[in-house]
């Protein structure tokens, strides 16, 4: 119990499975936060959506209930269940009436399948001093109830939060602690739910990114709190497996209607952009003429409906190695998200470090602007390049629109060492030119003004890094502007770029 095993992969995301005591999880995953005292969602509703994995709050059920049995009995639900332990009231309140270690042994006798400590979340302080004393708190609670998770490791996964709210340094501390303690098995960001609430999502990836980079890739991670399917994508590109959050019926009392790529108001519609159960059956003037119980709940199910979607969505373009694609598409729906894959963009480097090299079946690399410059293929070919000696003393450089082969002339190849100039990679040997990712990429007949410039770079640095006596350039009039030249030397080409 608690082995996790990676399926697929794309960028730093992944497909895993996660074995609990009652049956697989399937990642990236999202746990709807069920409340035990309220009834707008049941957790039937919850199952009918798809979702067979829920998350509620053993403070709560201490303080409400109170009963001392296996959680799943007393919800009557006999599917993955996570204990949260009362951090977000901590978060909201300041404090709690419960210690760590009793709603830890609280929590050994409800036999959720995962479940956390009683942290100290730093939430968005601005005191480093606080936040600081959150972290070493959260760690020394960790330690704290290891005896607690050691005996009931054979039915209990622990999670291990990560805190440092804002203070970048912080996190990198925390998360490296947490990853060492092996009694934990499972990882997760605390304290982001302010800054997704306020559509921040720039210093969230920074947050991720930090937090992730600094863990073993073989424990899953959670991000407390996610609850909006604007971030999913970019948080599984970064290498988050799972998320909760009570978003769903939150939005709903507010009469707030989600949709994959923003969130509208039910008075703003007219017609309903979606064609889940809910949506099929109602229009928005039905649905606002409900009593409010009633309108609030199917709100509430339309808006799982659509994490449910977006998560799966995520998953079918991990499978099919399209996540860039994906966070780059995602990118336009709001200026937030557009924000968020700027910012990701810092991290390319991380991203081609776990994306695979080899994926199943082959599929096209789309490339539009100069954001596509920050793909996996695009990067690792630099590197590739960079192995790539000298061979002759001559020089073949050919510009290509089509996948047709662009040497008409065989002579050109005599005696040389041939490139393609292909847009967004550089230089591509000739010998490879037929191979992935270059034959494989599908780019616009206009290339944007940008990625021209960046071209013209590229080919530069790699005449410099070499000594070539002469070069050839022919059929880049139409990329380059650069009329076609034989046998010139190599600063006649450079003059004219």
């Amino acid at each position: 119990m608690g082995d996790f095993e990676i399926k697929d992969e794309d960028l730093a995301g992944r497909i895993g499975i996660l074995e609990t005591k009652h049956g697989k999880l399937e990642t990236p995953a999202f746990f709807p936060v069920i409340n035990p005292v309220k009834n707008e969602i049941t957790i039937q509703d919850i199952l009918s959506v798809g979702f067979e994995s829920i998350i509620t709050n053993a403070f709560l059920i201490k303080k409400y209930i109170g009963k001392e049995e296996d959680l799943h009995s007393i919800l009557n639900y006999n599917k993955i269940l996570m204990t949260d332990s009362g951090a977000y009231q901590i978060l909201q309140y300041g404090d709690i009436d419960v210690s760590n270690v009793d709603i830890v042994n609280y929590e050994t006798k409800l036999k959720p399948d995962i479940a956390v400590i009683l942290d100290i979340p730093t939430g968005l302080t601005e005191d480093k001093k606080e936040a600081e004393k959150s972290v070493e708190s959260t760690i020394s609670r960790a330690k704290e109830a290891s005896k607690f998770v050691e005996l009931s490791k054979d039915e209990i996964i622990w999670v291990h939060p990560i805190q440092g709210g804002m203070y970048l340094d912080l996190i990198e501390y925390s998360a490296r602690i947490a990853d060492m303690n092996q009694d934990y098995k499972m990882l997760a960001l605390g304290s982001p739910t302010v800054l997704m609430q306020r559509y921040e999502y720039a210093p969230l990836i920074d947050m991720i990114y930090k937090s992730k980079s600094n863990v073993s890739r073989g424990k899953p991670f959670h991000l407390f709190g996610g609850g909006h399917p604007h971030i999913f994508a970019f948080a599984v590109a970064l290498g988050v497996d799972t998320f909760d959050s009570a978003s769903y019926i939150l939005y709903a009392r507010d009469h707030r209607y989600m949709t994959r790529e923003r969130v509208y108001r039910l008075e703003e519609l007219d017609y309903f952009p979606c064609s889940c159960p809910i949506c099929s059956r109602y229009s928005p003037k039905d649905v606002m003429e409900m009593p409010e119980e009633q309108k609030v709940r199917l709100i509430a199910l339309h808006n799982l409906y659509v994490i449910k979607e977006e998560i799966n969505y995520i998953k079918q373009s991990l499978k099919e190695g399209r996540l860039f694609e994906y966070i780059q598409q995602k990118a336009y729906s709001h200026p937030s998200t557009f924000e968020a894959f700027r910012r990701i963009l810092n991290y390319s480097k991380y991203l081609e470090k776990y994306d695979p090299r080899v994926k199943g079946e082959v599929k096209g690399v789309f490339l539009f602007d100069n954001s596509s410059l920050h793909r996996p293929e695009v990067i690792r070919h630099a590197y590739t390049l960079s192995k790539i000696k000298q061979r002759s003393k001559a020089l073949v450089l050919y510009c290509s629109d089509s996948k047709d082969n662009p040497l008409k002339n065989t002579e050109d190849m005599k005696n040389a060492d041939v490139y393609i100039v292909l847009p967004f990679y550089g230089c591509v040997p000739y010998n490879v030119f037929f191979t992935y990712p270059y034959f494989q990429s599908e780019m616009p007949s206009t290339i944007d003004k940008d990625v021209i410039y960046d071209l013209k770079n590229k080919l530069k640095e790699f005449l410099s890094q070499r000594s070539y006596e002469t070069v050839s350039i022919i059929g880049c009039e139409k990329i380059l502007h650069v009329d076609s030249i034989r046998g010139a030397p190599v600063n006649l080409l450079l003059n004219k770029l």
